[in-house]
């Protein structure tokens, strides 16, 4: 396993000028042209936000239907042109800068119902590593692949999910998972519908040796408590684990690598009580140490519930809530974040967060931390 204080590779770059070790940042994409528990604050509405929500740095322009999900791609030699993703279930994927601007030329469009996003850096495709970035289209039952910064599909037109199933083929959730040990690369997607113990698939990424990549299915895992669905994932690839939101019932908690030992064996069941209706976007803001914070979108209270990253003391599967934090966003059900130093604006890294009416609001670290959380401006905590 990867030791506590590695960096993702995009934070590593930025340290020591290496991208040597692939990893993934949580939640991320980008588009190319294609062919002690605390009472749930109550609702509020995108017109009328509540006083004490923290005011964004930035609010995006608005994408065409109906935005989903964020995800961040750090840029490897200047931070500040770092982009942010977010996908558009009318068939596109938004990309913007730091400012919030839709850049058109890297707006992907045309696709199904593009649901969740997430960048992978460092993958093997002829003969060279790349950055790259998946998006679910659930209509189209496909996974989308695209070459990063160069926006272009490396996936043959999409790559089909769940073949051979006959509950339900719609992609949903997705994340990326990048083995310390050797590199490997998987894609772990959920599904509109699917049952517990066999709710996800897992695909393991490889080069098909034509440009494109091609997906091994290499188990099938996960409980469900079957209240609604199961959308949200978040990869911790330094600590090895997956999360997913099991819709209005709480946050599961498994191994990334299908080979480990007890990979199938749930490892935590926690967020399970204090939220309004949903548990939705997952995203993990990592320290060195191998601390951190879990934040998990409790959509339909415009907050987001923060968990230990590293668990409790004595057991590294409790995660206790920790603190609640209100935003400016409505309906949010996808997030991520990053604890690199993109500009003087984001002094410890970025929270990026949906909002339902067609935008995405990024946050300061420093404003989601405040006097309760650590700040560890490119993963190195201050004291």
């Amino acid at each position: 396993m990867q030791s506590l204080g590695q960096r993702t590779p995009t934070e590593q770059h930025y340290r020591n000028g290496s991208r040597a070790i692939p990893a993934v940042i949580s939640a991320a994409i980008l588009l190319v042209s294609c062919g002690g528990s605390v009472a749930p604050p109550a609702q509020t509405t995108e017109e009328t936000p509540a006083a004490d929500a923290l005011t964004p740095i930035v609010v995006t322009e608005k994408t065409a239907v109906d935005s989903d999900d964020p995800a961040i791609w750090v840029h490897p030699e200047d931070p500040a042109q770092s982009l942010i993703l977010g996908t558009d279930k009318g068939g596109s994927i938004f990309v913007f800068d730091l400012a919030g601007k839709i850049i058109p030329e890297k707006t992907v469009s045309g696709m199904g119902r593009m649901n969740n996003i997430d960048v992978a850096y460092g993958f093997p495709l002829g003969g060279e590593t790349i950055d790259i970035a998946l998006a679910t289209d659930r209509n189209e039952e496909k996974i989308r692949a695209f070459r990063l910064p160069e926006m272009t599909p490396i996936d043959n037109g999409g790559i089909k999910t769940f073949v051979g199933e006959t509950d339900d083929r719609r992609a949903m959730g997705l994340a990326i998972y990048t083995r310390p040990s050797d590199g490997a690369f998987f894609a772990i997607v959920s599904r509109k519908f699917g049952q517990s113990g066999t709710y996800l698939w897992q695909y393991r990424l490889e080069d098909a040796g034509d440009g494109t990549i091609k997906a091994t299915k290499v188990r099938a895992f996960g409980e469900f408590v079957g209240g609604k669905e199961i959308e949200a994932l978040a990869v911790d690839n330094e600590l090895g684990y997956v999360y997913y939101s099991d819709e209005t019932a709480g946050v599961h908690k498994y191994l990334a690598d299908p080979d480990a030992p007890n990979a199938d064996v749930e490892l935590a069941f926690f967020g399970t009580e204090g939220f309004a209706q949903d548990q939705e976007g997952i995203s993990i803001y990592k320290i060195d140490d191998g601390t951190g914070y879990i934040l998990v979108s409790d959509q339909q209270a415009n907050t987001f519930r923060v968990f230990p990253r590293e668990g409790a003391p004595d057991d590294p599967h409790h995660h206790e809530l920790i603190k609640v934090v209100r935003v400016s966003t409505n309906e949010s059900d996808g997030s991520d974040v990053t604890n690199v130093v993109l500009d003087n604006r984001f002094p410890s890294g970025l929270f990026v967060a949906m909002s339902d009416d067609q935008t995405f609001h990024y946050y300061s670290w420093d404003d989601i931390a405040g006097d309760d959380l650590l700040r560890a401006p490119n993963g190195v905590a201050e004291k």
